[in-house]
């Protein structure tokens, strides 16, 4: 990695806390347990070789903020079946993306008084945040993943934008090749915003990516 990675790195995630707690925590209303999902690499794996667990690499890094996060979210987590502190690291951190991403979505949708989100686009947003996270995480701490180079490839015309859902929106954008150079806010605007309301409002008035 490159000089400077490893802050742009804590930059977007500071950013998806900052997001969550401001904008979405306020709205969530799923009290619901999380659900079971796949089982992780090192659950499935029976020949002995493991990837680097949750109890040594996750919760000593700023990725530790994506497991608080995701804790909260009810039934949008899809933990490993034996979810414990040997988990694999880069399945955790693709299983909390993605409940971070279904979140997002369905507080968008909720709190701009659109039809709750197909299944085609939840799937979309969860694979595509899980991938992007995880693949970003094994980039910096050199981990390998067997379940990552497996994720299914979601429909990119599914994909929200940031004019339709900013928040949804940006975090994915944002973690598309975050490495390749800085990469600034997509949607500035949302700077200036105080909970979905105010997103609604802009979004009513035409909205702006300025």
């Amino acid at each position: 990695m490159k000089p400077g990675d490893t802050v742009t790195i804590h930059q977007l995630l500071g950013r998806i806390a900052y997001f969550h707690t401001l904008f979405i925590e306020p709205a969530l209303t799923s009290s619901k347990q999380p659900r079971a999902g796949k089982a992780c690499c090192n659950h499935m794996n029976t020949t002995g070789c493991r990837q680097p667990d949750v109890g040594t690499v996750l919760a000593s890094t700023a990725w530790a903020v994506l497991d608080e996060i995701a804790a909260s979210l009810g039934e949008h987590l899809r933990l490993c079946p034996d979810s414990d502190h040997k988990c694999c690291a880069t399945c955790h951190i693709a299983a909390s993306g993605a409940a971070i991403a279904q979140a997002w979505t369905v507080a968008e949708h909720n709190a701009y008084g659109l039809p709750l989100p197909t299944d085609p686009l939840v799937r979309a947003c969860r694979t595509t945040a899980a991938t992007r996270l995880a693949l970003v995480f094994t980039q910096q701490h050199g981990a390998s993943c067997g379940a990552l180079a497996q994720a299914e490839t979601p429909d990119a015309d599914l994909l929200p934008d940031s004019g339709a859902l900013p928040l949804t929106g940006e975090l994915l954008a944002l973690w598309h090749d975050p490495l390749a150079a800085t990469r600034s806010p997509v949607v500035s605007w949302l700077n200036h915003c105080t909970d979905l309301n105010d997103i609604h409002r802009v979004l009513q008035q035409g909205g702006t990516t300025k």
